[in-house]
């Protein structure tokens, strides 16, 4: 291991990080919405946000970022939803966000954070260390065998 480059296990070990950390902030933010709020209050809070509508959205939303927080953190489909979480973070950036200026406790920079880090799984996928791994080498071993 050198300062400017790692190994293949090091980088598998970075996404496992990344996928892992992002996975439980998503996960918890949408059990908040799903088991807190409700979808109903869900719905109206993102009423009340401006997000167009809120009825469907907002429950979509806490759907999603529950399910798809748990497929981060372990590695299942992990494109498809780290998709879904970018397209969710990118609406959360540009309909709430993005006019109240970069910091918290209402700017962009938590959504910022997040989006970037489910871009960053939809461009690598999971790694090494993930149930899609698994499944892929063994897709790879039956057409071999």
């Amino acid at each position: 291991m050198t300062l400017l480059r790692s190994t293949p296990s090091q980088a598998d070990l970075g996404l496992a990080i990344l996928r892992i950390a992002a996975g439980l902030v998503f996960a918890a933010h949408g059990g908040q919405k799903l088991f807190v709020y409700g979808f109903d209050g869900v719905a109206g809070a993102f009423g009340q946000m401006g997000v167009p509508l809120p009825g469907l959205v907002g429950p979509a939303v806490a759907l999603l970022e529950f399910f798809g927080g748990f497929a981060l953190i372990f590695g299942v489909l992990t494109r498809l939803a780290a998709l879904g979480l970018a397209a969710d973070m990118l609406g959360a950036l540009f309909l709430v966000h993005l006019g109240a200026g970069f910091f918290l406790p209402a700017g962009y920079e938590f959504v910022l954070v997040l989006g970037s880090a489910a871009i960053a799984l939809v461009i690598t996928g999971a790694g090494r260390y993930s149930v899609d791994s698994v499944i892929a080498s063994r897709g790879t071993s039956v057409r071999t065998s």
